[in-house]
């Protein structure tokens, strides 16, 4: 019901959930002395075809979308180990993109490399299973868990706490895995862990990251072709909201990942603007996000 703010879903179709593109990056296997590891691409064409269809076949909601309304999002393994035939390592890279209204601009959710060795073993001879209430595999509830994630904050975009009931699944999703052996799934391993993103989008305490998702977006981003001054209004309100959180909490994961997946669209929006908008805005992200403030040079801070 939350989609049908913006989208007309409806059931003549039954289109997945995701559109989801994926790039498996073996280079840096090609250094290692082990035949398996530099010549076997076929066994990575085959990861490659698995998580596809994980992500791109399976129904995770109760929804039904159209062709056009599938979420766009990529997932980019990349590989710097093998230590057995099924047995691999490397980083990941989630990005989720969103449709701005009544435009070709398409805006950016969720852009996310995780910094710790992911670890998993691939059987390129078996699909790749999931169930909540099942741990099968480090890749495939890896995968569940960031889908879970990327549905709740791309509901939370359209809709006030659109999002809450895909949180609960990858809380349901991390729950399941921290005690499988693998590291990256439990809050004591350090805060860019995942316990940490479910964390952060269902502790009750930091409502206004639901509230600034939808007002960025729907009342924000969505009005720019119909009123642009209010729709940078709702953009500094959607940064106050970030703020208030960041206030509770400093350096919190959730609300990095906003700031470094939106400054360089802030810029853009509001490098033309007056200069008391621009002077809020660097405020904020100044006090919310150190690092990327010197992305507003220009800025008229007076």
């Amino acid at each position: 019901m939350f989609i049908a703010l913006t989208l007309s879903v409806v059931c003549a179709l039954h289109a997945q959930e995701f559109r989801c593109s994926v790039t498996i990056n073996s280079q840096k296997l090609q250094t290692t002395t082990q035949g398996y590891e530099s010549n076997d691409k076929k066994v990575f064409d085959n990861m490659k075809q698995a998580i596809e269809d994980l992500v791109n076949g399976r129904r995770w909601t109760n929804m039904t979308f159209e062709a056009v309304e599938q979420i766009d999002c990529s997932i980019a393994l990349i590989l710097n180990q093998r230590t057995t035939a099924t047995d691999f390592g490397g980083q990941l890279q989630i990005q989720l993109r969103r449709p701005v209204y009544n435009s070709t601009y398409t805006t950016g959710l969720f852009n996310y490399l995780e910094s710790g060795n992911f670890t998993f073993s691939f059987n390129e001879t078996q699909p790749l299973d999931f169930d909540l209430n099942n741990f099968y595999s480090n890749l495939s509830s890896t995968l569940a868990y960031y889908c879970y994630i990327m549905l709740g904050i791309y509901f939370d975009s359209y809709a006030p706490n659109g999002g809450e009931p895909f949180y609960a699944l990858a809380q349901e999703v991390q729950q399941t895995a921290e005690n499988s052996g693998y590291v990256g799934w439990r809050g004591s391993e350090g805060q860019k862990s995942r316990y940490w993103f479910m964390e952060n989008h269902t502790n009750g305490a930091y409502e206004e990251l639901h509230t600034a998702y939808y007002i960025y977006h729907r009342q924000g981003l969505d009005m720019m072709t119909k009123n642009q001054p209010a729709a940078r209004a709702s953009i500094i309100e959607a940064l106050r909201d970030i703020q208030k959180v960041n206030k509770k909490r400093t350096n919190l994961l959730s609300v990095q990942q906003f700031m470094d997946v939106k400054i360089q669209e802030l810029v853009s929006i509001f490098t033309p603007a007056p200069p008391q908008e621009q002077k809020a805005v660097y405020d904020i992200v100044k006090e919310v996000s150190p690092i990327n403030v010197v992305k507003m040079k220009d800025f008229n801070t007076k």
